[in-house]
């Protein structure tokens, strides 16, 4: 069922992401008392009395040249309205009426967009009275909320689900679509892929390549997402949830608060994905810090792919030295496939989906344990392990392909990789990590 879609837009740290939080009841939109926390747009599934719609945080309104960061959170902010059934605009009862306030309302006007005008941290009585200021806006009576506190925001909601149009009929969505959804509708997604790497890589730009829609701001500053974006959509390879996440560097070089917040929602992603794209700055080369989130991606035990992004710009030399600095230091993620893209032009990324289905099938992969036993056998028969017997092998678990082999002693750790290769080999298992348990069993 198509949901209708509630945009909550404002000037800077006026309390949108508290709003949001509040209203679905979890902290899913980054807080922090500074301008400019926020800026992509969050999609975020909400219910109120039974009645269920999408929630969109945005980045704070300011009038600013589209070319600046600023300009395009802006534009993703008026995006969000054009796109909503319902606007809500918030401000701040603690500052009164701005010059941003009233441009950002002046707009909402010519925008002729239902709007809702919420007046936030109003946390007493006599805040009350003071939210009546904001009625010369033009919008309407204001309601006075505390989104902090939870102060007046049941009236508020009963408010909004009264003017949200009447709910549509139950309807297929049309295959091809990019249905936007929140991380509660994860159990109705087979898979999902989280797009990492280091600030300025181009993470962004991908994830609006591939679902062909600009939801997260580009923008050439260093750490421009704060937050996990994440987008549904129908492919050639069945659904996919796709996640842009924070750029993420070292702690030492880290702020607190904002982009700490940053980090652990994309180590989560990290986690709860189905598989990884790596993305890399192919002007700057493997540098330590992509090492680092090589390792850290490939703990998690997730499929990951390397996407060497900006291929383009680089001449033949360049290219050579990319490659043996691959080879060399991400030596231990020699299974997985490198992609050699540009997000910003398209080069190559029609590969992704093909290569993603193949690496999340194997994934999931279960073989045969007569399957498994015979390449054991041919295994062991061209080279006998040192020392030792193998009795049997049997897979215990999918997601990633865990084998336990049984043999009459340790075997060595070159022949587990040897071992590893020829499973990898047999049953095409590709870019998927893989666990090898041994254990000793007598005669």
């Amino acid at each position: 069922m198509s949901l209708p879609t509630v945009a909550v837009v404002g000037r800077p740290n006026v309390g949108k992401s508290t709003f949001v939080n509040r209203i679905v009841g979890r902290r899913e939109a980054i807080v922090e008392e500074k301008p400019g926390v926020t800026r992509d747009r969050k999609v975020l599934e909400a219910e109120w009395n039974g009645r269920p719609f999408i929630l969109i945080d945005t980045g704070g309104w300011m009038p600013s040249d589209d070319r600046t960061l600023e300009g395009k959170v802006s534009k993703q902010s008026e995006r969000a309205i054009r796109d909503a059934d319902l606007v809500i605009l918030i401000t701040d009862v603690t500052t009164g009426v701005t010059d941003d306030d009233d441009r950002v309302a002046s707009m909402l006007r010519r925008a002729k967009r239902p709007t809702l005008l919420v007046v936030n941290k109003v946390d007493s009585d006599k805040r009350e009275l003071d939210a009546w200021e904001f009625s010369g806006l033009g919008l309407g009576d204001p309601w006075p909320v505390s989104s902090m506190h939870g102060r007046g925001t049941g009236d508020m909601l009963d408010e909004l689900v009264r003017r949200l149009p009447p709910e549509p009929d139950v309807e297929d969505e049309p295959a091809g679509r990019a249905t936007l959804v929140g991380p509660d509708d994860a159990d109705d997604v087979a898979e999902s892929v989280a797009i990492v790497g280091r600030p300025n890589v181009g993470k962004s730009t991908l994830f609006n390549r591939i679902i062909g829609d600009d939801r997260s701001v580009v923008h050439d500053q260093p750490g421009t997402t704060r937050d996990t974006i994440d987008t549904v959509i129908e492919t050639t390879e069945g659904r996919i949830r796709f996640i842009d996440t924070a750029g993420m560097r070292r702690k030492s070089r880290m702020d607190e608060g904002t982009e700490y917040y940053s980090l652990v929602r994309a180590l989560q992603a990290i986690d709860r994905a189905n598989c990884a794209l790596l993305v890399i700055d192919a002007t700057e080369g493997v540098t330590h810090q992509d090492q680092r989130l090589a390792e850290r991606v490939d703990a998690a035990g997730s499929p990951i792919m390397l996407v060497l992004n900006k291929w383009e710009v680089l001449d033949a030399e360049a290219r050579a030295r990319v490659t043996a600095e691959m080879e060399d230091r991400l030596s231990f993620l020699g299974y997985a496939p490198v992609l050699k893209i540009s997000a910003l032009t398209g080069l190559g990324v029609h590969k992704l989906l093909p290569a993603l289905g193949e690496a999340i099938e194997a994934y999931h992969r279960r073989i045969p344990t007569r399957q498994l036993n015979r390449v054991i056998q041919e295994a062991q028969e061209r080279h006998p392990p040192p020392g030792s017997r193998i009795y049997y092998a049997t897979q215990g678990a999918t997601d990633p392909p865990t084998f336990t082999i049984f043999s009459s002693r340790t075997l060595t750790a070159p022949y587990v990789r040897y071992l590893e290769r020829k499973i990898r080999e047999g049953f095409e298992l590709g870019p998927t990590p893989m666990k090898i348990r041994v254990r000793r069993r007598s005669e």
